[in-house]
């Protein structure tokens, strides 16, 4: 009997734990959404960019403080988005797979245990609460409101109602009075909740155009959504939501005497952006789904740069 199958099978055993580590790895990777860094993690990160500069205007805030600022918030928002997306997974696990496009996802394909995912969870949430930019009280219980109840219960919501995306709007834009609170220490400005109830109104919009290509799954596998809750009727009523959020964004720079680059930039242009998505939106179709909620990353930029000349010009 020939000895090669053997050395091959025991080639194959000694290089397994290398490959299982290997698959072990990018699976936490995935599931931390960092294989899609410019999706949620940047969606998580505008608000937080937005409330940093707007309370720097109203504040007075050196550049150098308000860029470090930000840099630090960038980074915990990245930490906190990525916690929520390992916990959704562990919650949604049963759900992801028996929906076509979460099936092959880390858990439910198994390249991740839950074990590992907890591990993972317990990682990120402590690298968060080290590098979160806490200078007040304020920003502490907001940042830990963030957490919970906020992005601790999201992954609940689809099972408890069919608005889980006004839930996630609550979650993901929560950086905006974090960030204006670590500037000011407080978030008694009307500007602040306007604001935020606007970013609400925009996440409704940007995921539920997300959630429209599971449908059918979701039915099946007795998933509530916004999609499902608004079925033919979700171009127009999500027109309602992107209208309310402009006109939220108008009414929250007046608020906060913002100039005229915030007007024309952050305001006009994402009244034009979300118009365009509206109308050119494909409905149902997954691949213009996915590219019309991921275009909404440059609405983040748009209202960015309004707010950034805004603060540079009535610096100088």
């Amino acid at each position: 009997m020939s000895s090669q199958p053997l050395l091959n099978n025991a080639s194959e055993s000694s290089s397994s734990p290398q490959h299982v580590s290997r698959v072990t790895l990018r699976g936490c990777y995935e599931l931390m959404r960092w294989h899609k860094p410019f999706i949620g993690n940047t969606l998580a990160f505008w608000p937080c960019a937005w409330g940093i500069t707007m309370a720097a205007l109203a504040n007075h805030t050196q550049p150098r403080s308000l860029v470090l600022q930000t840099i630090k918030f960038g980074i915990s928002s990245l930490l906190l988005h990525s916690g929520g997306c390992v916990w959704n997974d562990i919650c949604d696990v049963r759900f992801d797979k028996q929906v076509e496009r979460t099936k092959r996802r880390p858990l439910p394909s198994g390249r991740v245990t839950l074990g590992q995912a907890w591990v993972l969870l317990v990682l990120v949430a402590t690298a968060y609460a080290i590098t979160l930019p806490v200078s007040n009280n304020t920003t502490a219980i907001l940042g830990c409101i963030w957490v919970f109840p906020l992005t601790g219960l999201y992954p609940l919501m689809k099972r408890w109602t069919y608005w889980p995306q006004a839930w996630l709007g609550l979650a993901m834009n929560f950086g905006f009075p974090v960030a204006w609170a670590s500037q000011t220490g407080e978030v008694r400005s009307i500007a602040v909740w306007t604001m935020y109830l606007g970013t609400v109104c925009w996440t409704i919009v940007y995921d539920t155009m997300y959630a429209v290509q599971d449908r059918k799954d979701d039915v099946k596998a007795g998933i509530k959504s916004t999609a499902v809750l608004f079925s033919d009727w979700v171009r127009p009523i999500l027109s309602i939501f992107a209208a309310s959020f402009v006109a939220l964004l108008v009414f929250s720079g007046i608020w906060n005497g913002q100039g005229s680059a915030y007007f024309v930039v952050s305001c006009g242009g994402t009244g034009i952006h979300l118009a365009w998505q509206l109308l050119a939106w494909k409905v149902g179709e997954g691949a213009d789904d996915d590219a019309k909620f991921n275009s909404n990353g440059f609405i983040g930029l748009l209202i960015f740069v309004g707010v950034a000349l805004d603060y540079s010009s009535q610096r100088t």
